[in-house]
């Protein structure tokens, strides 16, 4: 039997710095934003309604001003009828300020692929986004960031390995946000099939969000045919939506994002990508996983061998891309 710490071809780094954010220093967070389109947007609005007890303010950048005028006209006009119970502050902001927070959220896109694109569509995004996730990383640099950095970009995981290299931020401050809606997505499966049932109670996701995605039907009980099969299932759900004519980001934005990244700061366990590996060859992966005052915990969990070599291909495939 197997654990994740064994896919490691290296030593692991050492945490490094840990933000305050995550030492419960840092009081009500102030978050900042880049890039309010679809996904970004319904972010905010999860982040809003859910995340009053952990957020103060949220600065938002896009490179549309009449979009930023009317979110903040718009997400401070949500009030309680007779309440003064107050939603986060939202407020736009200037791109010199985009590190002035402690939680710093890339949303950025290229563009997403149109409607009837073959292939992984999330891959198709990677050469143009690293570009621009790699000017946000020089940023952070330039500004010594000492804050948590969430990349929501699609691809995650590459994006996340770019925004490294280019920031020299530590790894405890990096994060990719894309397994959440993977893990909802085979929630949801096994609410309509009862053979998947398992997987609420004791199923699990691994990998990025698309393809190389590793699902285990349970941690307990597994079988490896059942959990490739719900795995196929999980990867092609997008296509379903798109194939009625829309895209898919509403599940992302909330299950991967807002929630993912409010279950980060709380302390508490959630899906997201960490950097496993040492500093030249590693690669982020998604794992249930918390972050802490010492750096990122993830579950030390006996793997089957056939989940262990799904889950070592999947993380070479990523240590392959940068």
């Amino acid at each position: 039997m197997k654990q994740i710490k064994d896919l490691l071809h290296g030593p692991a780094l050492p945490a490094g710095f840990v933000p305050d954010v995550l030492t419960g220093k840092a009081g009500k967070l102030r978050l900042q934003i880049v890039a309010l389109g679809d996904v970004g947007m319904t972010m905010l609005l999860g982040l809003s309604l859910l995340g009053g007890e952990e957020i103060s303010e949220m600065g938002i950048f896009d490179l549309s001003r009449e979009n930023l005028a009317r979110l903040e006209m718009e997400f401070n006009q949500f009030r309680y009828p007779m309440d003064e119970k107050k939603f986060p502050r939202v407020f736009p902001i200037t791109e010199e300020e985009l590190f002035d927070c402690d939680v710093f959220i890339f949303c950025a896109s290229a563009g997403v692929p149109p409607l009837g694109t073959k292939g992984d569509v999330r891959m198709l995004q990677l050469e143009k986004n690293s570009r621009i996730i790699a000017h946000y990383g020089a940023l952070a640099k330039s500004r010594n960031y000492k804050g948590l950095v969430c990349v929501v970009s699609d691809p995650v995981d590459p994006l996340a390995k770019e925004f490294l290299k280019t920031s020299s931020l530590s790894i405890s401050q990096i994060r990719g946000y894309g397994l959440g809606v993977m893990n909802a997505r085979a929630r949801y499966v096994a609410d309509h099939e009862e053979r998947f049932f398992g997987y609420l109670t004791s199923g699990r996701a691994f990998g990025p969000h698309g393809e190389g995605l590793v699902l285990a039907n349970s941690i307990v009980d597994y079988d490896d045919e059942l959990s490739r099969e719900l795995t196929k299932k999980v990867t092609e759900m997008n296509l379903k939506v798109r194939e009625l004519g829309f895209k898919p980001y509403l599940a992302p934005a909330i299950s991967s994002a807002a929630l993912s990244i409010l279950l980060t700061v709380r302390g508490e366990w959630h899906y997201s990508s960490i950097y496993l590996g040492d500093e030249e060859g590693g690669a982020f992966l998604g794992i249930r996983n918390r972050l802490t005052k010492d750096g990122s915990q993830f579950e030390e969990i006996e793997l089957p061998p056939e989940l262990f070599a799904r889950i070592r291909k999947s993380y070479e495939e990523l240590r392959s891309l940068n």
